[in-house]
């Protein structure tokens, strides 16, 4: 009976070893990632501040489709693209492409920060909260946290997720089931890769990523420039 207790005490040792062995060597992977950017470059920056994302990367594609007509809306409701976001977001952002770029992928990005009033603009062409969050309570588009996205190939070409971006049916969720093996592995990739840098998924739209705890900063009506 003592061999077998001093072996079991000995067995539990170990795993809990592995257990803490394998979370450090998780955090140590999320932190290389963090660190892959020059932290030099957020130096004098407030979290909560706004700023463009080309100016601390230009790793991603954009193809910001509200300032296009090519959205359910059908009308332009931005005056250039641009992707604008809170520096906190921005970071997770970076970490979590400079991953997808170790395994041949970048992020493609359709939307960013929202302004309030274009927030109200697109209520206004689609008063329906199905579709457009209701401008009095507002999104975590318009806190800076949010964004819309989808990922591409070495060649630009984005991987198959099933749907369309802002396509507004059940085959966008990540519950629903009926969907090919690969377009099962995309949305996990994205799904996955997203999470561990601190962003959660919403459950009706494969594209959208909030950043955590985002909903409790302020909406804001911060306006960029065009050039």
């Amino acid at each position: 009976m003592a061999i077998f207790k001093y072996s079991f005490i000995l067995f539990l040792l170990i795993l809990l070893t592995s257990c803490k062995s394998s979370e450090s060597a998780v955090s140590g992977i999320k932190n290389n990632y963090l660190n892959g950017t020059s932290l030099a470059i957020y130096q004098g920056i407030n979290d909560s501040s706004f700023v463009n994302l080309k100016d601390f990367s230009k790793d991603f594609v954009l193809d910001i489709k509200y300032a296009t007509e090519d959205n359910f809306l059908k009308k332009k409701v931005y005056d250039c693209a641009e992707c604008y976001l809170r520096l906190k977001t921005i970071k997770m952002l970076i970490a979590a492409n400079t991953e997808f770029e170790t395994k041949g992928y970048r992020i493609k990005l359709f939307d960013c920060y929202r302004p309030l009033d274009i927030q109200k603009k697109m209520w206004e062409i689609v008063p329906n909260a199905d579709y457009v969050a209701d401008p009095k309570k507002g999104s975590i588009h318009n806190r800076g946290g949010a964004v819309d996205i989808t990922l591409v190939d070495k060649d630009g070409k984005e991987l198959d997720m099933g749907t369309p971006f802002d396509f507004f049916g059940i085959k966008a969720s990540h519950n629903y089931q009926n969907l090919s093996e690969e377009i099962k592995k995309n949305r996990n990739l994205l799904k996955e890769t997203m999470l561990k840098y601190n962003f959660k998924s919403f459950d009706s739209e494969w594209w959208h990523y909030n950043l955590a705890n985002s909903g409790t900063d302020q909406l804001a009506n911060f306006k960029w420039e065009c050039k």
